[in-house]
């Protein structure tokens, strides 16, 4: 069965990620997906280097409390 929690949004500078379950306010595992659009540059042995990114699309799909593993908890409440 899949996992239907909502998850919460990213936060924004005067917010953070709390687990209401355990009170855990540091540690979490975070599955995002991306699209983004890269500046490669290749030196002449083949190596290459991004030199800049393009963030187009992200979403976050799932965010799980490290402690509790919780994912139905996790909630954004205001920084101290």
């Amino acid at each position: 069965m899949p996992d239907e929690s909502p998850v919460p949004a990213l936060p924004g500078p005067e917010q953070r990620w709390r687990c209401s379950r355990c009170g855990n306010l540091t540690r979490f595992d975070v599955t995002r997906r991306s699209r983004v659009t890269e500046y490669w540059h290749f030196d002449l042995p083949g190596s290459p280097a991004v030199e800049s990114a393009d963030v187009l699309e992200e979403v976050v799909e799932r965010v799980r409390c490290r402690w509790c593993e919780s994912t139905a908890d996790v909630e954004l409440v205001p920084r101290a």
